[in-house]
């Protein structure tokens, strides 16, 4: 499973964007954070969204395909897009880059 993740939907003329990221919490202690960014594409995110801490990525990232297919099945696709967002997810939990 990717790190990263990136999802669209289109429903009823507006196109809405969720990014999610698996990222190491800082200080190399083996924790993990989820965060999610979700609004409208083109436009700032409405909700951000942290998850954690995981004791390791592998946790992390499952968690992570749990929530794509949940919204795989409520109409999200996922998309090749590069992240617009990526700035935004370090103002809700530190981690390293």
């Amino acid at each position: 499973m990717s790190r990263s993740l990136n999802l669209t939907r289109h429903c009823l003329g507006l196109d809405t964007r969720i990014e999610c990221v698996v990222l190491p919490l800082a200080g190399n202690n083996g924790l993990w954070t989820l965060i999610c960014a979700a609004g409208m594409a083109g436009a700032q995110p409405s909700t951000i969204k942290a998850q954690g801490p995981f004791h390791g990525a592998f946790a992390a990232e499952s968690i992570l395909t749990d929530i794509a297919e949940n919204l795989q099945g409520m109409g999200y696709e996922q998309s090749a897009d590069v992240p617009i967002w990526r700035a935004y997810p370090g103002r809700a939990a530190p981690f390293e880059r």
